[in-house]
Parts: C-alpha cells; structure tokens; sequence
C-alpha cells in the first residue's frame, strides 16, 4: 500500500487516453492516485476514482446540466466543477486521503485545476501542467497567492507525442517528489531554542511563526528583524511587499498560520488607494487586527508609488520627485495629501485592532530612496502622514518615533524590540 497519494484531475472526455498513462507512471514511483474527472462536454472513456457526475452533484447541478450549458454558457459549468471539485477536494484532504495533487489541461482545464487546488493548505504539493503555463494574463489568475508549480507544456495537451510525454514525466516527476519530502522536517541546527509561549505552527515548526513584509527599499532593516526575532526564539518569514508576497501573508494570517506580524513595509495600502503596481488587496492591515495578531507596523513603501509602466505616468505626476529603478519600476513620491489619506485608511484598520500594536515613524525617512539624500525625501509629507495617524487612532500612544531611517539596522532593532513588547502584553492579557 503507497504511503503517499496524488490527487490527479484533468477532464477524461479529451485527455482520457493519456492520461491514463500519466496515472500508471505516478503508480510505477511508488505512489497512490486518485483521479477526479471535471469532463463537462462528453462521456468520458473510462470513469474516474471521483466521477464527472459526482463533481457535478458536488457543484449543485447534474451532470446533464452541465453539459447543456457547457457549448453556450461554459461559465456556469465551469463553474460547477470548481466549486465541486472544490468541496470533494476538502474532504479527501481532511480525511488524509490526499497528499498532493496534479492537474492537466488547456485553457479551461487549468482555471479549473488550480481552482481546485486553492482549497489546500499551503506546504501540500500542487502541480499544473499546462499549455498556457506562460501566459502572461493568465498565470496570475491561475496562481495567484497560492504555491501552485507550473508547468508550462510548451506544446498543447492533446493527444500523446514525444514532446508532450517528457513534460508529463516531468510533472509527475515534480508532485511525486514533493509529496515523498514533504513530511521531511526543516534542519534545525541553526535555530535557536524556542521562546516558549503559544501561537499557531506549520507542521515540524518549533517556533511562533512571525511574518514580516519586506522589499529592497527597506532591506536593512528587515534583516536585523529577522535576525533579531530568530534570536528571540522565533521563527520570522519575510514576505515580498509586491502586491502579491503581503496579500498572501494576509490569507496566511486568516488561515490561521501565523502568530504575529512585524509589518516593515505597509505598502499595498497606498498602492491600493492611489492605483499602483503593487496593489495588495483590501486585507492589508486588517487581517492581522481582526485575527487578533500582535503587530509592529511601519511606513515603509508609503512614501511612494509604483507607476512604471502606466500610460501617461509622466503627465499625471508632472513635477513629483521619482525613481527610476529598472524598466519594469519606477517610484512617484506620494504627496502629504496623499499620505493624509493613507493615514486615514491605516488608522480606520488599527482601530479595529484588539490585540496590541505599535506603529513606528522613523523619523529620518521611511526607505532608502526616502531618506536623506534620497530620491524621494520629503519630511513635510511625512509629517502630514504622522499628523493625522496620531490625530486619527484611538490611543495616540501607539504610535512612536524612532531617531532613525527606516533602511537600518538601527530601525530594525526597534521593530523587533516593540514586537517582543507587544507579544508579552498578548501573552499577559486575560482577554
């Protein structure tokens, strides 16, 4: 009996003769499959472990339905195989029938595959093979803040051919070898003795797992925070503030995986509110206060936009310092009436914070490019920023100045001291 098993789905109506071949290649490395048919057009060849029928059912419509409404109105019935899919999906997962799973497909089969494989946790292997593995206006809908591999084909997923049978093996190759490691706990040689006190744990973690934004701008000081949390028996994971790395630690936070926050680089607020590239949903901030996380916050990031790319970026910021960083990036200081209404929304957010917080205001500038000297220094709007946040919380107190940037060490030493101040009154707290 495999110790291991893949849930493998693709739809068996068009890919059902090679992708019987697929399950026999996982079965020949030692590996259990389930395999769960989404055909919504046709009979398929063979059934699945998990029928098109039962998918169906799954999703609150009968087969039969779907396949009316596939040739006119292919949402509804793509739609139903996802939100079927998705609950047969939980269940085989709970119930620890499930390791991993791989999916195969074109354009629809994809959308519909990595759907499916959202409703896992993060850390259980995901695997997509698919032949718009690369499009550049799909992949961050099939992905999104997920860690879903993909696999671009390269050629298209019908029919067997050489070409296409070596990224099959490679995709099997890929879940199969996931799934074997994945229970394989994290060296632990180099991290200190846990601090002790409760908090949520990913599977083999010792330690509180404590997020922590970050990106370049800031990276000083992040890296003392981590530094200095490890050190305080922690276990800090630093996200990538790009619109994408902070709102998959805001799902992290409502998924129950995370015990903390240091919030370096609060971005995605701004880039929200004023329509930039790094754009980090409406969760930024909020998820951790209504999770009731302990938080450290900081304005990193707030003192700027990211416009590269945007038509007529020029025109509409005419007169507004900015950074040209590469092609791909170019940062538009953010004004102080700006930062007034970024200052509103942040306290709007932390007023609804049970557990502690601190907001920390380096007071010589926020980022590298905000500091003194940098291309984006401007104090005046940095105070604006201050001003109304101070003005608009509940408990002024919560706020600080650090006689500092907020590119060094120094700054980071303050962050990680004021979450271990915040974490100890949680932890007193009788609430």
């Amino acid at each position: 009996m495999p110790e291991k098993t893949v849930l493998l789905v693709t739809n068996l109506d068009t890919r059902g003769a090679e992708f019987a071949a697929v399950r026999d290649l996982v079965a020949e490395q030692g590996v259990g499959t389930i395999l769960m048919d989404v055909s919504m057009e046709q009979l398929p060849p063979f059934p699945g472990d998990i029928t098109c029928e039962e998918v169906a059912a799954a999703g609150d419509m009968t087969i039969e339905a779907v396949r009316a409404a596939y040739p006119t109105e292919r949402k509804i019935a793509v739609d139903c195989m996802i939100h079927g899919g998705g609950v047969i999906t939980r269940r085989l997962y709970r119930e620890g029938k499930i390791d991993g799973v791989l999916g195969v497909g074109g354009a629809t089969g994809t959308l519909i595959c990595t759907s499916i494989m959202k409703h896992l946790p993060f850390g259980v292997p995901k695997v997509m093979a698919s032949s718009v593995g690369s499009h550049p206006s799909y992949v961050g809908r099939y992905v999104g803040t997920r860690d879903i591999m993909m696999l671009n084909t390269v050629v298209d997923v019908v029919g067997l051919n050489p070409l296409l049978w070596s990224q099959y093996a490679n995709a099997v190759g890929t879940v199969c070898g996931a799934v074997k490691v994945g229970g394989i706990a994290m060296p632990r040689a180099e991290l200190r003795p846990g601090a002790g006190g409760g908090g949520p744990r990913a599977e083999g973690a010792e330690a509180p797992i404590i997020g922590v934004t970050s990106f370049g701008f800031a990276e000083r000081s992040v890296e003392q925070v981590v530094e200095r949390l490890r050190a305080a028996g922690f276990e800090p994971v630093p996200f990538h503030a790009q619109g994408r790395g902070d709102r998959a630690m805001d799902e992290l936070i409502r998924d129950g995986m995370l015990a903390g926050v240091v919030d370096v680089v609060t971005r995605g607020v701004g880039e929200q509110l004023l329509g930039g590239n790094c754009a980090a949903g409406l969760d930024r901030i909020l998820a951790a206060a209504d999770c009731e996380l302990p938080q450290v916050l900081a304005p990193s990031g707030l003192d700027m936009l990211s416009v590269g790319g945007q038509p007529g970026w020029q025109q509409r910021f005419a007169g507004r310092p900015f950074a040209v960083i590469d092609e791909l990036r170019v940062e538009v200081r953010t004004s102080a009436e700006e930062c007034r209404q970024m200052a509103g929304l942040v306290a709007e957010r932390l007023n609804r914070a049970i557990a502690p917080y601190l907001f920390l205001l380096p007071a010589r500038g926020w980022s590298s490019l905000g500091r003194a000297g940098g291309a984006l220094h401007d104090p005046e709007a940095d105070a604006a920023f201050a001003h109304e946040l101070r003005r608009l919380v509940k408990d002024p107190d919560r706020i600080r100045d650090v006689d500092t940037d907020g590119y060094s060490p120094e700054f980071g030493d303050a962050c990680a001291a004021a979450f271990l101040e915040v974490w100890a009154q949680e932890k007193g707290s009788a609430r």
